[in-house]
């Protein structure tokens, strides 16, 4: 700008008020003005009619029309640089420093403020202690500029560039960060040993505040947490993913599991693990595989559950009421179950034994434990063990394995949703164990009271409490459960059931059943009690009623095809064999023990199998030899012995029965067991292997109606056997009227129900020869013989 070089004091100024700022001799600073007796100051200056202005900061920076009063003592007189008009209405002015000045009065306000000032007289010193204070100021700026972001290369030349003592201290003090009173006060110190001895102070102040604020950031730094450093990585990370145009999915979806987190009910453990595990799954690429297999394990935590308010134990008549209603029969069953929930009712703790069923298929184990669920108010799982051979099944593959999942355990918790389900393990007797470990031990912690309430799975590795849980476990023979895991069980069996307990659950539960499945009504079918009682004899021949269930829906599907046809307009009624046969072809089973026995060396007995009880048929004969006991009929080496022990004895006592002694040395021996595709063993056959061998060599038929079960031995004594009721059972649905039963078994009675016992006679027997008089029909014994034991009816027994 033109205009004199030199300014006139006699004269006035055009006066800068400056709100939050002083101007320092020396220095260039832009400043930015707003109000309209300044914007009026700067349009002057711009004309060229004002080259030096006064610039006074305002003792207070909210008064927007300052007086005299209003400002500081000691200003500066600046040259303008420059004038520069702004898009919004303001202006730039730059105004360089030129000498410390002090107001004397204000000449003018209007279109803007005038003042005079008197200059401030600054000595002339120029000394070794001067030289000293400049350098200490230099080394202490150099200090201070170490604690500040870098500043631009011009001011740090400037700072290297001024030699002067005095001039370096009014150009660091213009960017020293200090208030507008010490600025002022470094202003009005027209010394310079005194302005740089207080310069020297600030600067040392303001170093020492750096230092610490450097030390509490660094202490800051290492004390924040990491979840808080990774918010602002996230942060960032959401700016960039924006900026790119991506979506931040993966950010919502964490953001979620972080909140279900919070919201779950989660054992201290679990929660532990969750955060740790969400932590590690937000510093993780959201695409790489082992992210997803962080974000299925903590799924998995969060689905399971872990917390549930505890239920008040079922009153008895409603479970008693329950159990009635949904199973016919099975009273001792249903009255151990109530016994087993009064003693949680009354002890008030979720600790007891396991209850296993064993039984037959068909019998209803599965639906006793719905039944149970039912009747407590619970919730109702079931898991198959059958085929099992892997221990993982039920503790849980390791999460280092691809795939890896919860065993069958965890499975079955997060599927019922609650922390005390009724949870059925089914088919455990068919536990299998091989190189991939012992799935039974595994189990030993599942159902040991004393321990589960921290059972650890293999992919969750947090303690799990299953101590609420009622287990209820099931099989089909007790034999095969592995000892230790059989231990913590308490066995209920289920032998089956009889002919009226079948024909009862047929009319209340399956055949209803069958009507609402195939979408008729009772009024549109009606299957009389002689039909099923038809089917129950003639068409099924099994301990349970799945079978029996089957035929039904056999029937009912008949008869739906007739109605879907419009080929009857009527009810339907299927009372005879022949409205059976159309649906279930002709009948299945007869009674063929009466024709089996027509010949001497055929007898009958009864067996055990893990599908219930069955009759079976030893047949012997003879034939041109030299002694030779010949076997057949797939037998087992128990059967086997029996077998070689019935013929020694008979050997042995040949006369008693009116054998010739010598019968062996011209005679072959063969004993046959029908069906010799199935598998048979045990020693109960000796009794039926020995009868069908007398049988045989006396030429008496032994009675068609006679059953008979028990083991010998070679001195002719009948020992024990187990399996009763399923024997008796199935005696009386092949429509045997005599059994003869050991003696020692006498007590076992007690389990067959009533109504089988009325319609057979029991002969408790302890010798062979009690055996040969019951069984065969005519008196064999000759000689030397005992009486035979007397027929003991059923009201006895």
């Amino acid at each position: 700008m033109s205009g004199p070089s030199v300014p006139n004091y006699e004269e006035s100024f055009p006066l800068l008020p400056l709100r939050g700022g002083v101007l320092f001799p020396s220095a260039t600073v832009p400043y930015e003005i707003g109000r309209p007796k300044t914007i009026a100051l700067a349009e002057h200056a711009a004309a060229g009619d004002a080259p030096f202005v006064v610039v006074f900061p305002q003792r207070v920076a909210s008064v927007e029309d300052p007086a005299a009063a209003d400002l500081h003592d000691v200003g500066t007189l600046a040259r303008v640089v420059a004038v520069e008009k702004q898009r919004k209405g303001t202006h730039a002015i730059v105004v360089e420093g030129v000498a410390r000045v002090r107001l004397s009065s204000i000449e003018a306000s209007t279109p803007f403020l005038r003042a005079r000032v008197t200059p401030v007289e600054v000595p002339a010193v120029r000394d070794d202690e001067l030289e000293a204070l400049g350098l200490s100021l230099r080394e202490a700026t150099r200090a201070l500029l170490q604690h500040l972001p870098p500043l631009p290369r011009e001011v740090t030349a400037r700072v290297e560039g001024i030699s002067a003592p005095a001039e370096l201290a009014d150009f660091i003090a213009t960017y020293l960060d200090a208030s507008v009173d010490e600025k002022v006060e470094l202003l009005a110190l027209a010394d310079p040993k005194e302005r740089i001895r207080k310069l020297l102070a600030l600067l040392a102040r303001r170093t020492e505040v750096l230092r610490m604020r450097d030390r509490i950031n660094s202490q800051v730094k290492d004390d924040i947490g990491k979840s808080q450093r990774e918010y602002v990585l996230r942060q960032q990370m959401k700016a960039i993913q924006e900026e790119l145009g991506g979506e931040d999915d993966d950010s919502n979806e964490l953001d979620d599991l972080a909140k279900r987190i919070a919201e779950a009910k989660l054992s201290p453990e679990a929660l532990d693990v969750a955060n740790k595990q969400l932590k590690r799954l937000r510093s993780m690429a959201g695409q790489s595989p082992e992210a997803g297999m962080v974000r299925t394990y903590l799924e998995w935590i969060l689905d399971l559950p872990w917390q549930a308010a505890a239920a008040p134990e079922p009153e008895l008549a409603a479970v008693r009421a329950v159990l009635d209603a949904d199973h016919h029969g099975l009273e001792k069953v249903k009255k151990r179950i109530l016994e087993y929930l009064a003693v949680r009712k009354v002890k008030g703790t979720t600790k007891g034994p396991i209850l296993c069923l064993i039984g037959p298929p068909g019998v209803g184990k599965t639906s006793l434990g719905k039944s149970i669920a039912k009747a407590m108010g619970r919730e109702f799982v079931r898991i198959s063990l059958g085929g099992v051979h892997d221990e993982a099944q039920i503790r849980g593959h390791r999460r280092t394995y691809v795939g890896a999942l919860p065993g069958q355990i965890l499975q079955g918790m997060k599927k019922a949703a609650t922390t005390s389900p009724v949870f059925m393990l089914d088919e455990v007797d068919k536990l299998g164990s091989d190189y991939r470990g012992d799935p039974s031990s595994a189990l030993l912690e599942v159902l040991d009271p004393e321990q589960n309430d921290t059972f650890t799975d293999h992919y969750l590795e947090i303690p799990y409490d299953l101590s609420k849980v009622v287990f209820v476990a099931t099989a089909n023979v007790g034999d095969t459960i592995p000892p230790p895991l059989r231990d913590r069980m308490e066995i209920i069996e289920i032998p089956g059931y009889t002919r009226a307990e079948k024909l009862a659950i047929a009319r209340r539960h399956l055949l209803p059943k069958q009507l609402r499945e195939h979408g008729v009504t009772a009024e549109q079918v009606e299957l009389t009690d002689e039909a099923l009682e038809i089917l129950i004899d003639r068409y099924t021949r099994e301990a349970g009623v799945r079978s029996l269930e089957r035929q039904i829906a056999a029937v009912v599907r008949g008869v739906v095809v007739k109605v879907a046809e419009g080929s009857v307009t009527g009810p339907v009624v299927v009372r005879t064999e022949e409205d059976l046969r159309p649906a279930v072809g002709a009948a299945k089973f007869t009674s063929e023990v009466a024709e089996r026995t027509e010949d001497p060396g055929v007898a009958t007995g009864l067996a055990w199998t893990p599908v219930g009880g069955a009759i079976l048929f030893v047949e012997a004969t003879k034939m041109p030899g030299k002694g030779k006991l010949t076997l057949t009929g797939q037998l087992g080496d128990v059967m086997k012995e029996s077998a070689t022990a019935a013929l020694s004895y008979v050997r042995a006592n040949a006369e008693r029965f009116g054998i010739p002694r010598n019968f062996v040395d011209d005679s072959d021996i063969h004993i046959h067991v029908p069906a010799g595709g199935m598998p048979k063993d045990g020693p109960s056959a000796g009794v039926t292997m020995l009868s069908a061998l007398v049988s045989l060599l006396t030429g008496i038929r032994v009675r068609h109606d006679v059953a008979m079960t028990g083991e010998i031995t070679l001195r002719g004594r009948v020992l024990p056997i187990g399996g009763l009721k399923e024997k008796v059972l199935a005696a009386h649905r092949a429509g045997i009227k005599r059994v003869i039963v050991p003696e020692r078994n006498r007590a076992d009675l007690d389990e067959v129900p009533e109504e089988v016992k009325k319609g057979l006679e029991f002969v408790f027997v302890g010798r062979m020869e009690q055996v040969i008089e019951a069984a065969l029909e005519e008196r064999a014994l000759v000689k030397g013989g005992r009486s035979a034991a007397p027929a003991v009816p059923v009201a006895a027994a």
